[in-house]
């Protein structure tokens, strides 16, 4: 699958431009279309306050809905103004989630903004990416509200554990895979028998496939019981200068994750470049 039809999540937060050229980066990389999505929330106003104050609070929040439309509109094409791709823009009136999914599904790649509780304007973006990965069946790249991405996908790093996750994130991640300059391929404590087994040598398999596809992989493992999966790809996405992570999202239930820890919410919340997640 090629990349054609990039979805990109605008907001009124401080991260939003940032966000928008990342996208438009990674369009003009692949002839892809470009479409800038804010969602207009739709105001839920409690019944007694209503009554106190009368339909001028739903008037004022929809007034303040649209000027914030305005801007992201504005922000969008002035970064936009700079490249030469095809582009849409989107203001659609309801809640915020269910938009988001809803407008996902028809695109190849979904792009959102990593939760930044600092920025009150993301506050109801909270559970926007969990949201999104888990019920748009579509790939969704996470910007890093910290620092600048300007071009994603020259140095990418595979977190692979050959579940159907990983395989999914894969897959989904080809059309990147395909024109970066490298691609390291990460198994870390590695099982070799079973249905998430990796075969006599971790990685090799998958590396074996992604040749077939253009891809020209290397495979790498570690052993590392006594180290949090989610701070070792970090640390190596760091330690290597990858510009992007792909890896699967949710092995196992998002409630186990907040209760047990995991390395997808990990990511998430810690995150230093953009990851590319499948599920």
């Amino acid at each position: 699958m090629a990349l054609k039809d990039i979805l990109v999540h605008l907001d009124s937060s401080q991260h939003c431009r940032a966000r928008v050229e990342a996208a438009a980066s990674l369009a003009t990389r692949h002839g892809a279309r470009l479409t800038g999505l804010f969602v207009r929330t739709t105001p839920h106003v409690p019944q007694f306050v209503m009554s106190q104050l009368g339909p001028e609070v739903t008037r004022a929040q929809r007034r303040y809905a649209e000027e914030a439309s305005a801007k992201a509109k504005a922000t969008f094409e002035a970064v936009l103004g700079g490249f030469e791709i095809a582009s849409e823009y989107r203001d659609p009136e309801g809640e915020l989630l269910d938009t988001l999914v809803l407008h996902a599904r028809y695109a190849d790649l979904v792009i959102l903004g990593q939760y930044d509780r600092r920025d009150d304007n993301m506050a109801d973006e909270r559970e926007a990416a969990d949201q999104v990965i888990m019920d748009s069946g579509r790939p969704v790249l996470v910007i890093p509200y910290a620092g600048q991405h300007p071009r994603i996908g020259d140095k990418v790093l595979v977190a692979w554990n050959a579940s159907r996750e990983a395989t999914r994130a894969i897959s989904d991640a080809l059309p990147i895979l395909q024109t970066a300059r490298e691609v390291d391929v990460l198994a870390i404590n590695p099982h070799h028998n079973g249905v998430n087994g990796h075969g006599d040598i971790p990685g090799a398999d998958i590396c074996g496939h992604l040749a077939r596809h253009g891809v020209k992989a290397v495979a790498e493992h570690v052993v590392a019981h006594d180290v949090d999966v989610g701070n070792l790809l970090l640390s190596r996405a760091s330690d290597s200068g990858a510009d992007l992570i792909v890896m699967g999202a949710y092995g196992r239930s998002r409630l186990r994750e907040l209760v047990l820890g995991g390395a997808t919410w990990h990511i998430l919340h810690h995150m230093t470049v953009p990851i590319l997640m499948g599920h």
